[in-house]
């Protein structure tokens, strides 16, 4: 593939000279040369620049749209003869929702990269709502997304269960409750993720199915992590509602306990996410590996 080609699709990702520069290991002024030279070759702008800012003309998202297929056909390419040697080389970019990648992702990765120590791996971090804009946007090329929100576009395979729980640190206050109902739950202070989290999202949905918003509980602040509520709680007198698998360690270990809710369960899938029409190889191998070892 012509290599100013890829150096477009670096600068459209990221609408930036500066990144693209970074992540092709390449120089500032070689990446505008590369683009000038296209911008030569078609006779048209592939970028309209106002101060620091740079945005796609309609010849560039026209561009950006064949750069997109011609990348991942060379991905397949690459997979399918280096199958025919059993040399299992390429790049996996993926893109894990948050609770995925700090509590599920992590040791299949470890194990993955071990069998195939020649495939390079990337991950971004992020909520559910911006590992399906990274998809669309191409800058990877399979996501694992918790939310319940499914869009046109993108094709979801799930691959795991998982529940949300109601925590409390054992030493507070509310640590003497087994069990709440859920009148007591909306009454009490609870701390819960940003909006755009998938976890946010699947309380949301479970709280309708009662008949209750989420403007009914008494929030006292979301915060973008989970483990930055895990130490909220340490140090107060509140509720958390995260999921089973990102507190296992702490509940083993005593710190965190588990309350019921009565007559309320908040079950969701995670799934694997990828573009509508998309089958590359590599993608497809690691979802085979991940959900044997999941199983």
């Amino acid at each position: 593939m012509d290599f100013r080609l890829k150096v477009f699709h670096s600068v459209a990702c990221n609408l930036s000279f500066t990144k693209a520069s970074r992540e092709l290991f390449i120089s500032q002024p070689a990446i505008s040369k590369h683009i000038h030279e296209l911008e030569v070759q078609y006779k048209t702008p592939l970028f309209e620049r106002t101060g620091s800012q740079i945005r796609l003309t309609r010849a560039g998202e026209l561009l950006f749209s064949h750069t997109h297929s011609l990348l991942a056909s060379y991905r397949q390419l690459d997979f399918e003869m280096n199958l025919l040697t059993n040399n299992f080389l390429g790049d996996l970019h993926l893109g894990a929702s948050t609770t995925i990648s700090q509590y599920v992702l992590p040791p299949v990765l470890a194990l993955f990269i071990k069998m195939f120590p020649d495939i390079h791996v990337s991950v971004l971090n992020g909520n559910s709502r911006d590992i399906e804009l990274a998809l669309r946007d191409g800058k990877i090329t399979l996501g694992l997304v918790e939310g319940t929100t499914r869009q046109n576009t993108m094709h979801y395979i799930p691959f795991m269960k998982d529940e949300l729980v109601v925590v409390t640190h054992v030493g507070s206050k509310l640590a003497a409750y087994d069990e709440l109902t859920l009148e007591q739950l909306c009454a009490l202070p609870v701390v819960l993720r940003e909006n755009g989290s998938g976890t946010l999202e699947v309380l949301e949905g479970a709280l309708a199915k009662h008949q209750i918003k989420l403007s009914q509980l008494n929030v006292l602040l979301q915060l973008g992590s989970t483990e930055s509520i895990k130490l909220f709680l340490e140090n107060s007198d509140a509720l958390g509602i995260l999921s089973i698998r990102a507190v296992t360690r702490e509940l083993m270990a005593g710190r965190l306990k588990v309350i019921d809710i009565e007559g309320f369960k908040a079950e969701r899938t995670f799934s694997f996410v990828e573009p509508q029409g998309q089958n590359s190889g590599m993608e497809e191998s690691f979802m085979r590996f991940a959900s044997q070892h999941w199983q």
